[in-house]
Protein backbone atom coordinates (compact mmCIF):
# COMPACT_ATOMS: atom_id res chain seq x y z
CA UNK A 1 0.00 0.00 0.00
CA UNK A 2 2.71 2.20 1.16
CA UNK A 3 4.42 1.70 -3.07
CA UNK A 4 0.81 1.99 -4.54
CA UNK A 5 0.74 5.59 -2.16
CA UNK A 6 3.70 6.95 -3.52
CA UNK A 7 3.26 5.91 -6.78
CA UNK A 8 -0.17 7.52 -7.26
CA UNK A 9 1.25 10.87 -5.75
CA UNK A 10 4.44 11.10 -7.93
CA UNK A 11 1.73 11.06 -10.91
CA UNK A 12 -0.95 13.39 -9.05
CA UNK A 13 1.64 15.83 -7.16
CA UNK A 14 1.28 18.65 -8.74
CA UNK A 15 0.28 20.59 -6.07
CA UNK A 16 -0.99 22.56 -2.41
CA UNK A 17 -3.11 24.63 -2.04
CA UNK A 18 -5.38 26.44 0.97
CA UNK A 19 -8.87 25.30 1.98
CA UNK A 20 -12.23 26.59 0.18
CA UNK A 21 -13.60 29.73 1.52
CA UNK A 22 -17.41 29.70 2.27
CA UNK A 23 -17.46 32.28 -0.45
CA UNK A 24 -18.22 29.83 -2.90
CA UNK A 25 -21.91 29.76 -2.93
CA UNK A 26 -23.85 32.13 -5.05
CA UNK A 27 -26.81 33.60 -2.66
CA UNK A 28 -29.45 31.97 -4.41
CA UNK A 29 -29.96 28.94 -6.14
CA UNK A 30 -29.15 28.09 -9.28
CA UNK A 31 -31.67 29.15 -11.89
CA UNK A 32 -33.71 27.42 -14.38
CA UNK A 33 -31.01 26.82 -17.47
CA UNK A 34 -31.57 26.36 -21.08
CA UNK A 35 -28.30 25.10 -22.64
CA UNK A 36 -27.41 24.05 -26.12
CA UNK A 37 -25.99 20.26 -25.09
CA UNK A 38 -25.84 19.42 -28.77
CA UNK A 39 -22.51 21.34 -29.04
CA UNK A 40 -20.96 21.26 -26.00
CA UNK A 41 -16.98 21.98 -25.40
CA UNK A 42 -14.51 21.07 -23.07
CA UNK A 43 -11.54 22.18 -21.38
CA UNK A 44 -8.68 20.68 -18.49
CA UNK A 45 -5.38 21.19 -17.44
CA UNK A 46 -3.10 17.92 -17.09
CA UNK A 47 -4.96 15.22 -15.53
CA UNK A 48 -7.81 17.65 -16.23
CA UNK A 49 -6.49 17.44 -20.06
CA UNK A 50 -6.44 14.07 -20.12
CA UNK A 51 -10.38 13.78 -18.78
CA UNK A 52 -10.85 16.13 -21.15
CA UNK A 53 -9.94 14.31 -24.14
CA UNK A 54 -11.49 11.39 -22.65
CA UNK A 55 -14.77 12.99 -22.53
CA UNK A 56 -14.69 14.54 -26.10
CA UNK A 57 -14.05 10.66 -27.53
CA UNK A 58 -16.84 9.43 -25.53
CA UNK A 59 -19.21 11.69 -26.60
CA UNK A 60 -18.43 13.24 -29.88
CA UNK A 61 -21.59 13.08 -31.15
CA UNK A 62 -22.44 16.23 -28.74
CA UNK A 63 -19.14 17.32 -27.64
CA UNK A 64 -17.81 19.45 -30.51
CA UNK A 65 -14.65 20.78 -29.15
CA UNK A 66 -11.72 20.54 -26.70
CA UNK A 67 -8.89 22.59 -25.03
CA UNK A 68 -6.17 20.61 -23.18
CA UNK A 69 -3.33 22.12 -21.73
CA UNK A 70 -0.52 19.81 -20.78
CA UNK A 71 -1.61 15.95 -21.78
CA UNK A 72 -0.94 13.16 -23.39
CA UNK A 73 -2.70 10.72 -26.05
CA UNK A 74 -6.18 9.39 -25.51
CA UNK A 75 -5.60 5.95 -23.05
CA UNK A 76 -1.93 6.56 -22.74
CA UNK A 77 -1.95 5.27 -19.32
CA UNK A 78 -3.45 1.69 -20.79
CA UNK A 79 -5.48 1.20 -17.55
CA UNK A 80 -2.06 0.82 -15.78
CA UNK A 81 -0.80 3.71 -13.01
CA UNK A 82 3.11 2.22 -14.20
CA UNK A 83 2.44 2.87 -17.43
CA UNK A 84 1.49 6.25 -16.67
CA UNK A 85 4.32 7.17 -15.05
CA UNK A 86 6.59 5.89 -17.41
CA UNK A 87 5.52 6.67 -20.68
CA UNK A 88 2.29 9.65 -19.54
CA UNK A 89 4.11 12.22 -17.28
CA UNK A 90 7.85 13.63 -16.83
CA UNK A 91 9.34 11.03 -19.06
CA UNK A 92 9.15 8.81 -21.78
CA UNK A 93 10.92 5.42 -20.96
CA UNK A 94 10.09 3.45 -24.13
CA UNK A 95 8.08 4.90 -26.84
CA UNK A 96 4.57 5.35 -27.06
CA UNK A 97 2.75 3.15 -29.18
CA UNK A 98 -0.01 5.79 -30.92
CA UNK A 99 -1.12 3.48 -33.05
CA UNK A 100 -1.86 0.72 -30.35
CA UNK A 101 -3.81 3.67 -28.23
CA UNK A 102 -5.58 4.51 -30.73
CA UNK A 103 -6.65 1.21 -31.58
CA UNK A 104 -8.68 1.15 -28.62
CA UNK A 105 -11.10 3.67 -28.83
CA UNK A 106 -11.83 2.04 -32.66
CA UNK A 107 -12.86 -0.88 -30.31
CA UNK A 108 -14.57 1.15 -27.67
CA UNK A 109 -16.26 2.69 -31.04
CA UNK A 110 -18.02 -0.43 -32.37
CA UNK A 111 -18.68 -1.78 -28.85
CA UNK A 112 -20.71 1.34 -28.70
CA UNK A 113 -18.78 2.52 -25.50
CA UNK A 114 -17.87 5.48 -27.06
CA UNK A 115 -19.10 7.77 -29.79
CA UNK A 116 -18.48 6.96 -33.50
CA UNK A 117 -14.92 8.36 -34.43
CA UNK A 118 -16.42 9.76 -37.13
CA UNK A 119 -18.23 12.25 -35.35
CA UNK A 120 -14.62 13.55 -34.69
CA UNK A 121 -13.79 14.64 -38.10
CA UNK A 122 -15.24 18.05 -38.09
CA UNK A 123 -14.25 18.67 -34.06
CA UNK A 124 -12.72 22.28 -33.05
CA UNK A 125 -9.02 21.25 -30.99
CA UNK A 126 -7.08 23.33 -29.26
CA UNK A 127 -3.84 21.69 -27.06
CA UNK A 128 -1.25 23.96 -25.37
CA UNK A 129 2.29 23.04 -23.55
CA UNK A 130 4.89 25.44 -22.47
CA UNK A 131 8.05 25.53 -23.19
CA UNK A 132 9.13 25.21 -19.22
CA UNK A 133 7.01 22.42 -18.57
CA UNK A 134 9.24 19.79 -16.35
CA UNK A 135 6.09 17.86 -15.23
CA UNK A 136 4.42 16.52 -18.73
CA UNK A 137 6.34 15.93 -21.25
CA UNK A 138 6.43 18.04 -24.75
CA UNK A 139 6.51 13.66 -26.28
CA UNK A 140 3.25 13.17 -24.77
CA UNK A 141 1.63 16.26 -26.01
CA UNK A 142 2.72 15.86 -29.40
CA UNK A 143 1.54 12.49 -29.65
CA UNK A 144 -1.98 13.30 -28.60
CA UNK A 145 -1.79 16.15 -31.77
CA UNK A 146 -0.75 13.27 -33.76
CA UNK A 147 -3.66 11.48 -32.52
CA UNK A 148 -5.92 13.99 -32.92
CA UNK A 149 -4.65 15.01 -35.99
CA UNK A 150 -5.45 11.13 -37.44
CA UNK A 151 -9.73 11.72 -35.95
CA UNK A 152 -10.02 15.39 -37.17
CA UNK A 153 -9.45 17.66 -39.90
CA UNK A 154 -6.31 19.65 -40.08
CA UNK A 155 -7.26 23.05 -39.78
CA UNK A 156 -9.85 22.27 -36.90
CA UNK A 157 -6.78 21.37 -34.88
CA UNK A 158 -4.40 24.37 -32.95
CA UNK A 159 -1.16 23.27 -31.36
CA UNK A 160 0.57 26.26 -29.02
CA UNK A 161 3.79 24.93 -28.05
CA UNK A 162 6.05 28.05 -28.50
CA UNK A 163 5.04 30.08 -25.33
CA UNK A 164 7.61 30.20 -21.85
CA UNK A 165 4.79 28.58 -19.43
CA UNK A 166 5.64 25.77 -16.72
CA UNK A 167 2.83 23.16 -15.75
CA UNK A 168 -0.13 25.74 -15.24
CA UNK A 169 -2.98 27.28 -16.76
CA UNK A 170 -1.39 30.49 -18.43
CA UNK A 171 -3.23 33.51 -18.34
CA UNK A 172 -2.93 37.12 -18.97
CA UNK A 173 -2.31 38.52 -15.43
CA UNK A 174 -3.79 36.31 -12.91
CA UNK A 175 -1.66 33.62 -10.92
CA UNK A 176 2.45 33.03 -9.76
CA UNK A 177 5.72 33.76 -12.12
CA UNK A 178 4.83 31.91 -15.48
CA UNK A 179 8.22 29.80 -15.49
CA UNK A 180 7.68 28.05 -12.20
CA UNK A 181 4.91 25.28 -11.65
CA UNK A 182 3.41 25.74 -8.00
CA UNK A 183 -0.45 26.11 -6.49
CA UNK A 184 -3.01 27.05 -7.42
CA UNK A 185 -1.39 25.95 -10.83
CA UNK A 186 -2.41 29.23 -12.53
CA UNK A 187 0.14 31.12 -14.30
CA UNK A 188 0.87 34.78 -14.66
CA UNK A 189 2.07 34.55 -18.05
CA UNK A 190 1.03 37.76 -20.27
CA UNK A 191 -0.86 34.74 -22.15
CA UNK A 192 -4.48 34.56 -22.44
CA UNK A 193 -4.86 30.79 -22.84
CA UNK A 194 -8.92 30.52 -22.34
CA UNK A 195 -9.53 33.62 -24.56
CA UNK A 196 -7.33 31.33 -27.32
CA UNK A 197 -8.62 28.17 -26.69
CA UNK A 198 -12.08 29.30 -27.00
CA UNK A 199 -11.54 31.63 -29.69
CA UNK A 200 -11.01 28.70 -31.68
CA UNK A 201 -13.16 26.38 -29.91
CA UNK A 202 -16.33 29.19 -30.69
CA UNK A 203 -17.34 30.99 -33.54
CA UNK A 204 -17.85 34.71 -33.22
CA UNK A 205 -16.75 35.46 -29.53
CA UNK A 206 -17.09 39.05 -28.56
CA UNK A 207 -14.11 40.39 -26.70
CA UNK A 208 -15.14 41.09 -23.28
CA UNK A 209 -14.21 43.73 -20.58
CA UNK A 210 -12.59 43.25 -17.55
CA UNK A 211 -16.23 43.21 -15.45
CA UNK A 212 -17.45 40.21 -14.50
CA UNK A 213 -21.30 40.12 -13.90
CA UNK A 214 -22.14 36.72 -14.04
CA UNK A 215 -21.98 34.23 -10.75
CA UNK A 216 -20.65 31.15 -9.39
CA UNK A 217 -23.03 28.72 -7.91
CA UNK A 218 -23.26 25.68 -5.93
CA UNK A 219 -24.87 22.44 -7.03
CA UNK A 220 -25.10 19.17 -5.20
CA UNK A 221 -22.37 16.76 -7.73
CA UNK A 222 -23.27 14.10 -5.46
CA UNK A 223 -27.70 14.11 -6.13
CA UNK A 224 -26.93 14.80 -9.88
CA UNK A 225 -24.44 11.86 -10.39
CA UNK A 226 -25.98 9.45 -7.98
CA UNK A 227 -23.84 6.28 -7.53
CA UNK A 228 -21.60 7.64 -10.53
CA UNK A 229 -20.19 9.98 -8.40
CA UNK A 230 -18.68 8.25 -5.72
CA UNK A 231 -15.16 9.50 -6.33
CA UNK A 232 -16.38 13.08 -6.66
CA UNK A 233 -17.12 15.81 -4.26
CA UNK A 234 -19.75 16.64 -2.48
CA UNK A 235 -19.77 20.20 -4.42
CA UNK A 236 -19.35 21.00 -8.02
CA UNK A 237 -19.54 25.05 -9.43
CA UNK A 238 -21.38 26.41 -12.23
CA UNK A 239 -20.39 30.14 -13.52
CA UNK A 240 -23.30 31.51 -15.34
CA UNK A 241 -23.94 34.96 -17.06
CA UNK A 242 -26.61 37.23 -16.26
CA UNK A 243 -27.87 36.66 -19.78
CA UNK A 244 -27.87 32.67 -19.40
CA UNK A 245 -29.53 33.22 -15.11
CA UNK A 246 -32.67 35.14 -17.38
CA UNK A 247 -33.27 32.29 -19.22
CA UNK A 248 -31.83 32.86 -22.73
CA UNK A 249 -30.23 29.72 -24.48
CA UNK A 250 -26.76 29.96 -23.72
CA UNK A 251 -23.66 27.35 -24.80
CA UNK A 252 -22.01 24.89 -22.25
CA UNK A 253 -18.26 24.74 -21.50
CA UNK A 254 -16.99 21.82 -18.97
CA UNK A 255 -13.45 22.87 -17.75
CA UNK A 256 -11.52 19.77 -15.89
CA UNK A 257 -8.84 21.15 -12.88
CA UNK A 258 -5.34 19.56 -12.60
CA UNK A 259 -4.36 16.95 -10.03
CA UNK A 260 -4.23 19.04 -6.30
CA UNK A 261 -6.01 21.46 -7.75
CA UNK A 262 -9.46 20.79 -6.68
CA UNK A 263 -11.80 23.41 -4.96
CA UNK A 264 -10.88 21.82 -1.53
CA UNK A 265 -6.83 22.22 -2.08
CA UNK A 266 -6.93 25.50 -4.02
CA UNK A 267 -10.00 27.14 -3.08
CA UNK A 268 -11.60 28.89 -5.50
CA UNK A 269 -8.55 29.84 -8.21
CA UNK A 270 -9.20 27.38 -10.77
CA UNK A 271 -13.02 28.22 -10.65
CA UNK A 272 -12.74 32.05 -11.16
CA UNK A 273 -9.19 32.94 -11.87
CA UNK A 274 -8.23 30.79 -15.57
CA UNK A 275 -9.75 34.05 -17.12
CA UNK A 276 -12.66 31.22 -18.61
CA UNK A 277 -15.16 33.49 -17.15
CA UNK A 278 -14.19 36.56 -18.52
CA UNK A 279 -14.78 35.29 -22.00
CA UNK A 280 -18.12 33.15 -21.12
CA UNK A 281 -19.52 36.61 -19.03
CA UNK A 282 -20.13 38.70 -22.26
CA UNK A 283 -20.70 35.20 -24.54
CA UNK A 284 -23.68 33.46 -23.07
CA UNK A 285 -21.59 30.64 -22.10
CA UNK A 286 -22.57 28.84 -18.89
CA UNK A 287 -18.82 26.90 -17.28
CA UNK A 288 -19.68 23.34 -15.28
CA UNK A 289 -16.51 23.53 -12.88
CA UNK A 290 -16.60 19.39 -12.32
CA UNK A 291 -14.92 18.89 -8.57
CA UNK A 292 -12.79 15.28 -7.53
CA UNK A 293 -11.84 14.52 -3.70
CA UNK A 294 -9.03 12.88 -2.45
CA UNK A 295 -9.11 9.23 -1.48
CA UNK A 296 -6.67 7.62 0.63
CA UNK A 297 -8.56 4.62 0.72
CA UNK A 298 -9.82 2.04 -2.63
CA UNK A 299 -10.17 3.75 -4.91
CA UNK A 300 -6.95 5.36 -3.95
CA UNK A 301 -6.56 9.06 -5.00
CA UNK A 302 -4.63 10.81 -2.89
CA UNK A 303 -3.99 14.15 -4.56
CA UNK A 304 -7.45 14.48 -6.18
CA UNK A 305 -6.48 13.44 -9.70
CA UNK A 306 -9.16 12.61 -12.48
CA UNK A 307 -9.21 9.36 -13.58
CA UNK A 308 -6.82 8.62 -16.33
CA UNK A 309 -5.22 5.61 -15.72
CA UNK A 310 -8.30 3.38 -13.97
CA UNK A 311 -8.35 3.96 -10.37
CA UNK A 312 -11.88 3.52 -11.06
CA UNK A 313 -12.60 0.90 -13.26
CA UNK A 314 -11.12 -0.68 -16.47
CA UNK A 315 -13.86 1.52 -18.39
CA UNK A 316 -12.10 4.83 -17.12
CA UNK A 317 -11.86 6.17 -20.61
CA UNK A 318 -15.48 5.55 -21.81
CA UNK A 319 -19.16 6.34 -21.38
CA UNK A 320 -19.74 3.46 -19.12
CA UNK A 321 -16.72 5.19 -16.82
CA UNK A 322 -18.09 7.00 -13.67
CA UNK A 323 -16.43 10.05 -13.72
CA UNK A 324 -17.65 10.58 -17.48
CA UNK A 325 -21.40 9.41 -16.61
CA UNK A 326 -21.14 11.31 -13.43
CA UNK A 327 -20.18 14.90 -15.78
CA UNK A 328 -23.30 14.13 -18.43
CA UNK A 329 -25.94 13.22 -15.78
CA UNK A 330 -24.70 16.60 -13.90
CA UNK A 331 -25.27 18.47 -17.62
CA UNK A 332 -28.52 16.64 -17.48
CA UNK A 333 -29.52 18.29 -13.98
CA UNK A 334 -28.39 22.09 -15.31
CA UNK A 335 -30.11 22.14 -17.96
CA UNK A 336 -33.42 21.06 -16.77
CA UNK A 337 -33.56 23.05 -14.03
CA UNK A 338 -34.22 20.46 -11.63
CA UNK A 339 -31.08 20.36 -9.65
CA UNK A 340 -30.82 19.49 -5.81
CA UNK A 341 -29.56 22.58 -4.22
CA UNK A 342 -27.51 22.97 -0.96
CA UNK A 343 -28.86 24.80 1.82
CA UNK A 344 -26.23 26.86 3.00
CA UNK A 345 -26.15 30.27 1.91
CA UNK A 346 -23.11 32.46 1.45
CA UNK A 347 -22.06 35.35 -0.69
CA UNK A 348 -21.32 35.27 -4.65
CA UNK A 349 -17.81 34.64 -5.59
CA UNK A 350 -15.46 37.27 -7.08
CA UNK A 351 -15.05 36.27 -10.56
CA UNK A 352 -12.00 36.61 -13.21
Amino acid sequence: MKTTYKILASVCALYSGVALSNAANADDGLPPLSLDVEKVTVSGLSAGGYMATQFHIAHSDWVKGAGIIAAGPYYCAQNDITTALNQCVNKVDTPINLEALSSVAVDYASEDSIAPLTGLKDAKVWLFHGTNDVRVTSQASDLLYRQYQSWTDTQNIVYVNDQPAAHHFPTLNKGSNCGVSESPFIGNCNYDAAGNMLNHLLPNLTTPDDSVSGKVYTISQQKLAGSDGETLAEKGFVFVPENCASGESCSLHISFHGCNQYAEVVGNSYVTKTGINRWADDNNIVVLYPQTKKSLFMPLNPQGCWDWWGYTSDDYANRKGAQISAVANMIKGINTGTINKTTTNTGAVNND
